[in-house]
């Protein structure tokens, strides 16, 4: 490709709205544009890469016995009704009806649409295990897309799906694809992608990991064990917390006008935030009044309590609701409270197994010192009270494992993987046939990859003041020939010469034909960020020399004899291709 032709400008300036390094520097190097809020098209340079990283996943899931198929993209509503999606999903399901008033959706996922071939077209035990995949556009109406390719509304991923006929068969495939998700971010070029325990959230099941890119803009909080033994996403992250084990103090009313907030009865009393309990309520998605209890230092992890009671969606109560209960705003606590059809009561272990709290009286401007939950709430109440782990984990929390100080890191997620069980195939009917003649239901676990994000992913990771520094494996072309004074017939012969014959060599090569000044030139090739540069000029043809630059190397170049330079390209692209490509 030569560069007067190629399509898609480089910007001197970053747009207003992009903060992040992968949003500044796709934009500016021509790599994609915004079309509106969350919606963006692919140029020539986006397109290349991720059709490079669409190639190198569907080798590794072709690998572990993937079968491609393609399923639409716009669904019938009937189908996530048959899952019981169709009316838990919130917003972000983009529904709309046909010209003929048939509701219909747009996916955001495809496992009903899977589960719809599988349950025609898999009759027999013999069939199973297997595994399907597509690369294809999903549509999620995000509230608040972020950061360019990160965070939109339309998105090309990679979803897998495998039907099995036990639970030991699942688990064995999943290993399979942890290992080649792991292959897969290798090769793309992450630096460092790690994979975590995580939260199922919409998609359900029991078990599921998600493969981080670690990088400061990252949306996900992820805590990690000082020596890697553990690591979770803050949403089911846990920590090994020590509790104030004391003997119980008589429980004592005192006077605290205006004491509201936790920081507020502390300053008070003269205490820490950790000697205090606090009350926390919600509304559950059912109606129910959801009174959560906490330590007053620490802060309630609202994935926990959703898995916890069961409940997709929750918002924070209001005064009427509480009061209702017998709590009282502000100074609300479990004195006298008990758990019934319309209060869920749920406990952290820091609440449950701490002595002597301050909490609320349940009454205006008076707390109780020396509560002990084990003595304080009667057994009818604790029989129907759930206490449990729905602490957010806090860095320099110590690790359930080692007991090690907790790090915190900032990750992106490119992929997730998931043990869905029988979410999906028991509601819709996906069974076979097992070797008795019996009908069975089909075991699931689905396998979604982000494609453009992790290019976006890439950037943050590979860059540095000037551009993206792309991996081999991914680069939009392996080479950047320059010409400098380019209209002197001799550069022009030259540079025409190399670039006919890298490309007869299969060598993807980009050359600027364009005739611009070094540092224009320069600027543009560092945006566009391919792996080596070659630059030609009356300079270094003097000497029957070009000049060789590596993109990850800074400043530094060498000069090379023109006659062997075509044999040093190819051997600099065949090392850097051999440690990346082969896992």
């Amino acid at each position: 490709m030569k560069l007067s032709q190629l399509i898609g400008q480089r910007l001197k300036e970053a747009p207003r709205d992009a903060q992040t390094i992968s949003h500044i520097f796709l934009i500016r190097g021509g790599y994609c544009r915004p079309v509106s809020t969350g919606l963006f098209s692919l140029l020539p340079l986006g397109t290349r890469i991720t059709a490079k990283i669409a190639a190198i996943i569907r080798e590794e899931m072709d690998r572990i016995g993937g079968q491609e198929i393609k399923m639409p993209v716009v669904l019938p509503a009937e189908l996530w009704q048959e899952s019981g999606r169709y009316d838990k999903v919130g917003a972000e399901l983009l529904r709309f009806k046909d010209r003929n008033e048939k509701p219909m959706l747009l996916g955001m996922t495809h496992e009903e649409a899977v589960v719809q071939i599988a349950r025609t077209e898999i009759t027999s035990y013999k069939q199973l295990p297997a595994m399907l995949y597509q690369v294809q556009t999903k549509y999620r109406d995000e509230a608040r897309p972020r950061a360019g390719l990160i965070r939109v509304r339309e998105f090309t991923m990679k979803d897998a799906y495998s039907f099995h006929t036990s639970q030991e068969s699942l688990e064995e495939h999943y290993e399979q694809e942890h290992e080649a998700y792991t292959r897969i971010f290798k090769r793309i070029g992450l630096k460092n992608c790690i994979s975590i325990l995580s939260d199922s959230g919409m998609i359900g099941g029991a078990v599921s990991h998600e493969f981080m890119a670690i990088a400061d803009c990252g949306e996900d909080t992820i805590f990690v064990s000082p020596d890697g033994s553990y690591k979770a996403n803050r949403e089911i992250a846990t920590s090994k917390l020590t509790y104030v084990q004391e003997e119980p103090k008589q429980l004592q009313e005192v006077h605290t006008p205006n004491c509201k907030t936790i920081d507020e009865l502390a300053t008070f009393l003269g205490i820490d935030h950790s000697q205090t309990c606090k009350a926390v309520f919600y509304k559950g998605q059912d109606g129910t009044l959801v009174f959560t209890c906490i330590r007053g230092d620490l802060e309630i992890n609202e994935a926990k309590l959703k898995k916890i009671i069961q409940s997709p969606e929750l918002e924070f109560a209001n005064d009427a609701m509480i009061e209702d209960a017998g709590a009282v705003p502000g100074f609300a606590s479990l004195l006298n409270i008990k758990p019934s059809d319309k209060i869920k009561i749920v406990i952290d272990h820091s609440a449950a197994q701490s002595s002597n709290l301050v909490v609320g009286a349940n009454k205006l401007d008076y707390h109780c010192l020396n509560f002990n939950y084990a003595r304080d709430v009667d057994d009818d109440a604790k029989a129907n009270i759930v206490v449990d782990d729905i602490a957010t984990v806090r860095e320099g929390d110590p690790c359930p494992v080692t007991g090690e100080p907790l790090q915190m890191l900032k990750g992106i997620e490119v992929g997730n993987i998931f043990q869905l069980g029988t979410k999906y195939s028991e509601p819709m009917g996906c069974k076979y046939l097992d070797a008795d003649g019996k009908s069975k239901t089909m075991i699931m676990g689905c396998y979604g990859i982000g494609v453009a994000r992790s290019m976006a992913a890439v950037v943050e990771q590979c860059h540095d003041d000037y551009g993206p520094i792309w991996p081999i494996t991914i680069a939009p072309y392996h080479v950047h020939i320059v010409g400098l004074n380019h209209n002197q017939p001799q550069v022009q012969e030259a540079c025409q010469k190399l670039y006919d014959d890298l490309m007869a060599d299969g060598v993807e090569v980009i050359y600027d034909d364009r005739g611009e000044k070094a540092g224009f030139a320069f600027a543009d090739a560092d945006l566009i960020g391919v792996p080596f540069r070659i630059t030609i000029s009356p300079k270094t043809l003097a000497n029957n020399q070009v000049e060789f630059k590596r993109r990850d190397q800074g400043k530094d170049f060498s000069l090379i004899d023109l006659e062997s330079i075509k044999d040093h390209v190819k051997q600099a692209i065949a090392a850097d291709l051999k440690a990346l490509d082969e896992c």
